[in-house]
């Protein structure tokens, strides 16, 4: 298998479903619609759509079922991004080697492309209800994704991110990790869990999908981390040393360069192992996850 070819299909593939989802830019509200599309089209891994048609493919899934909610967590993750980079919160210019969606199209609208953006990934998510009606997991999986995004996931983690940052108290090592945990895993779990439960996957296989995916979102960020001292603005796409230049506390800080590396390395191949626990062609996911770890953006 040549998985760079391999990845760069279904980026290709995933993006062109993702973009047949997004609204038409006409009417009176056109703006939105174009704040919208600029932020998907900015780019991006498309880590977390691939993440779950991989595991859906991986339990025997074979419908459109997926496509829905694929679209869904991108068009989550991208809001996420949106919010992220507003002046109220990480304050950035760039995003994915482009202007973010406030400097384009001003703060009010990016605030409102990301309202936007989260409440048609829920209306987009819905029409799976009518691509495989029997389909019994369809609520579950809208569910995963309305938890691991919400206030007991993503926004929550965003939370504590925000309020250790506001008082300028010494953040703990346990306090890194839960934010790590509900800010960046929590979305790749949903993305894992929702491909594992609209297959047919069960409880106790749903729980060791999680558990991987928990593994590589640590991973994941421990890696951006790494890369906010290490990399540069070409290879980037945002800003480097922005967790310097805001004072903020990083698994860099506790551990050290070397050390966040070899961690990076170990919790990666945990993840691998439980994914080594099932059967199927594992080949692709397992590379995903290598890359992911290597990546240099």
């Amino acid at each position: 298998m040549d998985f760079s070819k391999e990845l760069e299909a279904k980026v290709t593939s995933i993006n062109e479903r993702i973009y047949a989802f997004l609204p038409k830019e006409e009417g009176y509200q056109k703006t939105i619609f174009e704040a919208m599309r600029y932020s998907i089209l900015a780019g991006g891994k498309r880590l977390r759509p691939m993440l779950m048609e991989e595991t859906y493919k991986l339990f025997g899934g074979t419908g459109k079922i997926i496509e829905p909610f694929m679209a869904a967590i991108e068009m989550i993750h991208t809001y996420s991004l949106v919010h992220d980079d507003l002046p109220a919160m990480d304050n950035d210019e760039y995003r994915r080697g482009k202007k973010t969606t406030h400097k384009v199209y001003g703060e009010a609208m990016a605030i409102l492309a990301g309202d936007a953006l989260l409440n048609y990934a829920f209306e987009t998510a819905t029409l799976a209800f009518d691509i495989e009606p029997e389909n019994k997991n369809t609520g579950r999986a809208l569910r995963i994704l309305a938890q691991k995004a919400g206030v007991y996931g993503m926004v929550g983690g965003q939370v504590v991110d925000v309020e250790s940052e506001k008082t300028g108290t010494d953040i703990t090592r346990e306090k890194l990790d839960f934010i790590y945990r509900l800010k960046t895993s929590a979305l790749i779990e949903s993305s894992m869990m929702i491909g594992a439960v609209l297959a047919g996957a069960d409880s106790d296989q749903i729980d060791i999908i999680e558990k991987t995916a928990s593994k590589l979102g640590l991973a994941f960020q421990i890696q951006d981390d790494i890369l906010d001292v290490t990399s540069t603005l070409e290879v980037l796409g945002k800003p480097i040393g922005s967790d310097e230049k805001n004072n903020k506390v990083t698994y860099v800080t506790f551990e050290g360069l070397d050390k966040a590396s070899k961690d990076v390395e170990t919790i990666s191949k945990e993840a691998e192992k439980l994914l080594d626990s099932f059967e199927g062609d594992k080949e692709f996911l397992k590379g995903l996850f290598e890359y992911l770890i290597h990546r240099e953006k």
